[in-house]
């Protein structure tokens, strides 16, 4: 793996971190995340009207896909709803890098050598030390279901987009196309929502378009990369997001103890560069 390729990952990594913190700092959470889906509709209608269609053989993993991504935000919604962003979120992502690992040894034959595992696993370990405390407080047991399956959901779209980006042919395309068809996530928020749409105030509304928009550059680049890298490789890499989130909210938002962030880091740096000697 190329140090470009990690700097993309790392890239998308923080742009991720950033619209996770516009959720986190939302009131209502659930219609957050509807207008995070409308942010990746817009651009993406535009770039569909201007791109070629990616290759057939790969529309069907970007359905799946959509399907995929329909049940994230679900989940994640859920999950939001019954325990705290600072529990749900290490548990969601922290079982990502290891999972898509698994799934892609096992359907597309990507054996990851042991250095890298080991980097998956301090990556990891990192994660949870990040909101170490939060951990320790408890997590009820429908927050820790919906946290699960917000990571399963997590650790399948990373494998099938993997796989749709490289048969696409056009990574622009694939990348659209993907983006485009949030506008069912956006429907559905927006139905369940319909009442309360026309109170939102405008400020809202402009923070949730934005961090659809950052969501969607950080998820352009994950798909670049795995055009070029393993993907749990990209996976593990792209996971480091909750450090930047920690990061985030410890100086921005005045949250958490500076040294328990610290060691998570350095963690995760550790992770990091193990993934990156190793592929």
């Amino acid at each position: 793996m190329t140090p470009f390729v990690i700097a993309i990952i790392l890239s998308a990594a923080m742009l991720h971190a950033v619209w996770n913190a516009i959720v986190k700092t939302a009131v209502d959470r659930t219609t957050t995340l509807g207008l995070v889906a409308l942010g990746h509709v817009i651009p993406g209608a535009v770039m569909v009207a201007v791109l070629p269609l990616p290759e057939l053989q790969s529309l069907w993993y970007v359905a799946l896909s959509t399907v995929v991504h329909f049940g994230y935000f679900y989940m994640l919604g859920r999950a939001y709803q019954h325990g705290d962003l600072s529990v749900v979120y290490p548990i969601a992502r922290g079982i990502v890098p290891a999972l898509v690992g698994l799934w892609a040894m096992i359907f597309v034959g990507e054996v990851l050598p042991l250095q890298a595992w080991l980097g998956i696993g301090l990556i990891g370990l990192g994660i949870q030390l990040s909101s170490w405390k939060a951990l320790r407080s408890g997590v009820g047991r429908t927050a820790l279901w919906y946290a699960l399956g917000t990571g399963v959901c997590i650790s399948i779209y990373s494998l099938v987009d993997g796989v749709g980006v490289r048969l696409s042919g056009n990574t622009l395309s694939y990348w659209a196309w993907g983006a485009f068809l949030h506008l069912f996530v956006t429907i559905f928020v927006f139905w369940r929502k319909r009442d309360a749409l026309p109170t939102v105030p405008m400020r809202v509304w402009v923070l949730g378009i934005a961090g659809g928009l950052v969501s969607m550059c950080a998820y352009g680049l994950v798909l670049f990369a795995k055009n070029f890298a393993p993907l749990g490789a990209v996976s593990a890499l792209r996971e480091t997001s909750v450090i930047f989130a920690a990061l985030i909210g410890f100086v921005f938002l005045k949250e958490g103890n500076w040294k328990r962030r610290l060691g998570a880091a350095v963690l995760m740096a550790g992770g990091v560069a193990l993934i990156g000697t190793a592929v």
